[in-house]
Order: structure tokens, then sequence, then C-alpha cells
């Protein structure tokens, strides 16, 4: 029977999503093209061997447009024989890559296939796929939801209202979560996943240093009148100190079977247990990690006790908080290096930065099964459980 395993993982370091960002002087192109170069140099496989690339970009718009990922395997050098597509699962893009690259393998149709995702914030703002004016969803989405349906922002905060979680609690999630980033840099865990770029070698928005009283100073990020009426359980804890930033980066994985692995003489980092997808209500949209990481759990046969690390993506700190009070899970074992409030957030990137970090830190901890899961606009999750080979 076949299996799917990661022979190599990389990634960007994370640049600010901004003008003066590190790596805002990066056509997105070159950010993915850098990845899928240093995949192929990494593992020493002939890039005319790959079956297909498949990459996740949300706002697939401008710099971002005609299919980033087919370009991006142009600029890395890939022979013209190797396809390439893009997908939009929003900020689980390029996990949904993954899942689709290793079914691929899976059901026979690839031997050796790339996985990947890029976005640069700093270029390609978010919503800048939808025009001013414009409306995205449609009139039978407006009569589904006669009063609207909100941006994250007011997604997080309804979340933090529903399950009581005060603004001290997630800033000092958020402040673990930079003090975990920075010790694995100092520690050179990040060393064997990051391919700088340009000069550029580390991840530019972990801030070791901050503390709880100058999270407590910041401002409210999503106040607004109009969701303050309609949701007066809102407290407004929401800050740009306990929510991800924006941000430009690149991340990629090589997928392939043990058998081809062995083959062409590839070490396997973990093998693609088991997957799922689901959705949710969108107005609570970033609660499908709840029931993604039940659904995968069955899927693999498992318990929450049997997976020794987790990746939750930290869009932010009332996601994973609100995932852990249902799931139960140990914090200690959530995002052990730090999570995107320090590392970042490069929507399209997200899904194979985590899967990245994620395959690194089981061989370095000598973890045998781990999960990864991401909310996802518009009520919807990914998962995934990897297992040690």
């Amino acid at each position: 029977m076949r299996d799917a395993v990661i022979v190599e993982a990389v990634r960007t370091p994370i640049g600010k999503g901004k003008p003066t960002g590190a790596l805002a002087h990066v056509h997105p192109v070159e950010l993915l093209a850098h990845t899928l170069r240093t995949l192929v140099e990494r593992s020493g496989v002939d890039p005319a061997l790959i079956d297909d690339v498949v990459g996740g970009t949300v706002d697939q718009v401008g710099e971002q447009a005609m299919n980033t990922t087919r370009y991006a395997v142009l600029s890395a050098g890939f022979p013209e024989s190797v396809p390439a597509t893009t997908v939009d699962r929003q900020c689980g893009s390029s996990q949904q890559a993954v899942h689709f690259a290793a079914q691929g393998v899976l059901a026979g149709a690839y031997d050796l296939v790339v996985a990947c995702g890029v976005e640069s914030m700093s270029r390609v703002p978010m919503w800048s796929n939808v025009p001013e004016g414009k409306d995205p969803f449609g009139p039978g989405v407006a009569e589904r939801y006669p009063e609207g349906l909100v941006p994250q922002g007011i997604s997080a905060e309804l979340i933090a209202a529903k399950w009581s979680l005060t603004r001290e609690r997630m800033d000092d999630f958020a402040l673990s979560s930079h003090r975990k980033a920075a010790a694995a840099w100092e520690a050179g865990l990040f060393d064997a996943e990051v391919a700088p770029l340009e000069g550029v070698t580390r991840d530019e928005c972990v801030r070791p240093g901050g503390t709880r009283e100058t999270l407590a100073g910041l401002r409210p990020a999503y106040h607004d009148p109009r969701f303050a009426e309609r949701f007066p359980q809102i407290e407004w804890t929401i800050t740009a100190g306990n929510a991800s930033p924006i941000n430009d980066g690149a991340s990629a994985v090589l997928i392939t079977s043990s058998e081809t692995a062995a083959r062409l003489g590839l070490r396997p980092l973990a093998r693609l247990h088991s997957f799922a997808v689901t959705g949710s209500d969108p107005l609570l949209m970033l609660t499908g990690v709840v029931p993604a990481t039940e659904k995968v759990l069955r899927r693999a046969s498992l318990t929450l006790d049997d997976i020794d690390l987790f990746e939750v993506n930290e869009a932010f700190a009332s996601v994973v908080l609100a995932w852990q009070q249902e799931t139960g899970a140990d914090l200690r074992r959530v995002n052990v290096h730090g999570g995107a409030i320090a590392l970042g957030h490069p929507l399209g990137a997200s899904g194979t930065r985590l899967t990245t970090t994620l395959v690194h830190a089981m061989r370095e901890r000598g973890a045998r099964y781990a999960l990864q899961t991401m909310c996802e606009a518009g009520g919807l999750a990914n998962a995934m459980v990897l297992e040690r080979v």
C-alpha cells in the first residue's frame, strides 16, 4: 500500500508586510521561487522528476495573479515540463496544497510533488482582490445571513467573548509565543528549515523583550460602533499584540512515497498519516479548528493523548485558547517553537510554514505523532496528522 512522506521542508525568513519590511522589495514570484530552488538543492532531486507543484496564495491579484506558482516554477529554473497550480482555501491554502499533494501520491497520480505557498502582503495587501464597492458573497449569502457576515477581527472578538478569554490571558499567550520563537532562534532550531534570502536571515517580527505592561497599552484593533451595537457581549480585547501581524514569506515541502524516497536516496522526515477539512459557522469563522481536530483524530484512530506536538495557527490568541479549552490539549505541546503571533502569518505561505516547522520539531524532539490545524476565513479549517518514520 502506498504512503506519502515529507522528505524536505524549507521556508524563507518572514518579513513585515509593509513597505519598509525586510522582504518588501522581493517580488512574490521570487519569494516562492527561492523556496523551490532551495528545496531541490537541499534534497538533491532532479526537478525534472517533479510531477506537479501545488501552491497556495490568498490574494490572487496583481503581482500574485495568473497562477503565481507556475511562474515561480519557471523562475526557479525547473524544466518547462514541470506543471503547477495555485489554490485558495484562505489562510489554509498551502496546508490544502499539502493535502492535495499527499493525496495525489497516495492515489498513485504523483511520485514526487511539491506543496508550497507564498504571500507578499507588503506588495499585495489583504483584500486587494476585492475592488471597492464590489460584493464577493452574492445575494444568496445575504439572504441566508440577513444581519451580515463579519470580518475576521470581529470573529476573534466573538470567540474571546464566548469562551470568556480575558485580555490578560491572551496577552500572556502572545508573550509566550515570542519567547518560544526567540529561544528557538537562539538554539539554532530554525537553521534547518530557513533559507536566508538576500541578507535576511531571521524572522522580522519576533519580539523577545515584550512585557505585559507594553501589551496592555495597545488599543483594541477592531473596535467598530456598528458591531459594538450588534454584539454587546464583545469587550474589545483583540489588539495588534495578541493577533498575528501581516507578513511576507514563502514555504515549500517535498512529498513522495517511501518507495520512491528509498529509490532516490531521500530521507523521510515524517509520514502524512491522516487528513480532514471541515466547515463551521461563518460568523464564528475561526472555530473550525475544533471540529477539524476531532475529525482528523477519528480518521487517524488516535486520541488527543497520542499527539506529541501540535501546530495550531495563531491567527489570533483567542482562536488557539478557545481550541485548547474545547479539546483539553496541553498547551506545553502547542507551537513549541512559537507561532504566527511571533513568527508571522504570510497568509498563503502559512500552511506549509507550519508543516515545515512541525516536521523539524518532530525530529528534534523525537515526537511520534503531530497534528496541524488552521482556521480559515468563511468558516473553514484543515487538519492533518503526521507520524514519525
